[in-house]
């Protein structure tokens, strides 16, 4: 069998007990830790392995060094800094596609101290207007596909001065990125920022409500995913880690700049402009990725094939995050390539607040064990400690004293910022149990939790039960209005194309006896419909607000 040792693993114990980041008051991550990597690259004492390694799946490929990367982010500072005249505190949204701009203009931004703001590409002009605005953003960095939006709605923008072009072409009223940066002088002094400062802002993907702009310090990110990196991630300097989320969310800052460049590991970019498995497979099979991360939702497509005629031949660690994975799609994914899935949570907020670190014994569907670098806990309403086996408020302690690791606030929305503490603690918004063995498992969104006939019934457990059946591909479970109970458990389920033909009648009765087999009977879906693909966000998360909206407005 294709079955791939792990590395040796230190024990949960141990990793807390090692645990003990530094806290500098200064600190800003492209000098002191980019640049240090630089330092060690010339010293010989690091692996060849690249920084950034970047395919476009057409036969293009770049490949930097951490000097490279180092010289060139230092170009795109003085674009910032001279060509637009950025001051530091100034704030620049970035809407790319996966290419090596994106993190030219990351990296640049640290060193300038001006606030990144990333964007999607998926954005609508609407999206784009309301971004503008509430940012006050004084700079923007998009390619031809997003600068005919941003031009429909920029006269509405006052803050706006810049509009900077990713293009081979040129456009009227933007600057050209590839001009700029060819004439810019290589030569960058860092600005002194301090740890506390703010470094970058992520619009929440708000599966509920409209968006928050999440701030992040130098420090939280830059210094509290190292846990990620570490312990989770399990890198080192010389492996390749690929990890497929897209530039638009967090995840991208957690997988895609910060963990693996902490532990001085390469990260590996697949263009992708639309997710395919195919891709995914081949490059797997054909690059010497070590360690990879992608969304539940992708895991979900991935073993609808046949994983057996590829052959991951460097992949030793698989992990995915964003929302819960289905223990089925862990166990058929083992059963196809011998690897474990080991999930993680956290939020835009937050670094990672729970995970299955390396060497760790997986218990599957559950979120693993708290963080080191939190104080993590079950609470009720009163903020009051639940004990193992109830169900409360995933939480994180923050009184006597707020880890540095989570948000600095949601900018410019004291009352918001304030709303997410509860007593000693900040509030995820999530519901979960802690296991008697200190495992935690998430329940469901706290708004997405049914109450049916005095049982509540968390969305995920009966959405793992219905996909471990052949015929589903996802589905979401939400309530739905009830004149007896109140409210019921309906589920929007996606089929696999082999039973989309089937009569909807009798598929509905074989997947409700098929749930009432695999999890408590009281929990299976009264209501069933059949729909060709979910609503979710931008980031990929299933939108089960919108579906239970739709519920109760009819």
């Amino acid at each position: 069998s294709r079955y791939y040792p792990a590395q040796a693993s230190v024990s949960y114990e141990a990793i807390k007990q090692q645990y003990r980041p530094e806290v500098p008051e200064y600190f800003n991550f492209a000098r002191d830790v980019l640049d240090r990597w630089t330092e060690v690259e010339k010293e010989g004492r690091k692996s060849k392995n690249p920084a950034l390694w970047w395919v476009d799946g057409a036969g293009e490929e770049v490949r930097w060094s951490f000097e490279e990367l180092g010289v060139l982010s230092s170009k795109v500072a003085n674009v910032l800094s001279d060509a637009c005249g950025l001051q530091q505190g100034d704030r620049i949204i970035l809407i790319l596609p996966r290419i090596p701009e994106w993190w030219l203009v990351n990296v640049a931004c640290m060193r300038t101290g001006t606030v990144l703001i990333p964007g999607t590409q998926q954005l609508t002009a609407k999206d784009i207007l309301h971004r503008l605005q509430k940012s006050k953003a004084k700079c923007i960095i998009t390619d031809d596909s997003v600068a005919p939006a941003v031009d429909s709605v920029g006269a509405e923008c006052q803050s706006l001065k810049f509009k900077l072009l990713v293009s081979e072409g040129h456009r009227e009223g933007w600057l050209s990125f590839k001009d700029l940066l060819k004439n810019a002088p290589s030569d960058h002094h860092c600005v002194t920022t301090k740890c506390q400062d703010p470094m970058a802002i992520y619009f929440t993907s708000g599966t509920t409500g409209s968006p928050k702009m999440a701030e992040h310090s130098h420090g939280s990110y830059g210094i509290g995913l190292t846990v990620n990196g570490r312990y989770w991630l399990d890198l080192t300097s010389s492996d390749i880690f690929w990890n497929t989320s897209d530039t638009g969310w967090a995840k991208s800052a957690w997988s895609s700049v910060f963990s693996p460049w902490i532990q001085g590991a390469c990260v590996f970019v697949h263009k992708m402009p639309r997710f395919d498995p195919s891709i995914v497979f081949e490059s797997l099979s054909r690059f010497p990725i070590t360690v990879f991360c992608s969304p539940p939702t992708a895991y979900r497509m991935f073993v609808q094939h046949k994983l057996s005629s590829y052959t991951f031949k460097s992949l030793r660690h698989c992990v995915s995050a964003g929302e819960p994975i289905n223990p089925d799609v862990m166990e058929e994914w083992k059963a196809q390539t011998g690897l474990e899935i080991h999930e993680g949570y956290g939020q835009t907020e937050t670094v990672l607040i729970c995970g299955n670190f390396k060497g760790m014994k997986i218990k599957p569907g559950s979120m693993g064990k708290p963080s080191p670098g939190y104080d993590v806990k079950i609470i009720d309403e009163n903020s009051n400690i639940l004990p193992p086996g109830k169900e409360g408020d995933i939480a994180i302690r923050v009184k006597p004293a707020r880890s540095l690791f989570l948000f600095i606030c949601y900018a410019d929305d004291p009352e918001k910022t304030e709303a997410t503490i509860r007593g000693d603690f900040y509030v995820t918004g999530d519901r979960g149990i802690m296991d008697e063995d200190g495992y935690f498992w998430f329940v469901g969104r706290a708004d997405d939790v049914i109450n049916s006939a005095g049982y509540r019934i968390g969305p995920f457990e009966v959405e793992s039960a219905l996909v471990e059946h052949p015929a589903v591909v996802e589905s979401a479970v939400v309530s739905s209005p009830d004149p007896i109970r109140g409210e019921v458990v309906k589920a929007f389920v996606v089929l696999t194309s082999e039973y989309a033909s089937h009569d909807p009648e009798k598929m509905m009765k074989e997947l409700q006896d098929h749930v009432k087999k695999v999890t408590a009977p009281y929990k299976y879906p009264r209501k069933m419909e059949f729909v060709q693909q979910l609503p979710k966000t931008i980031s990929g998360k299933i939108r089960r607000n919108e579906l239970r909206q739709k519920e109760w407005r009819k």
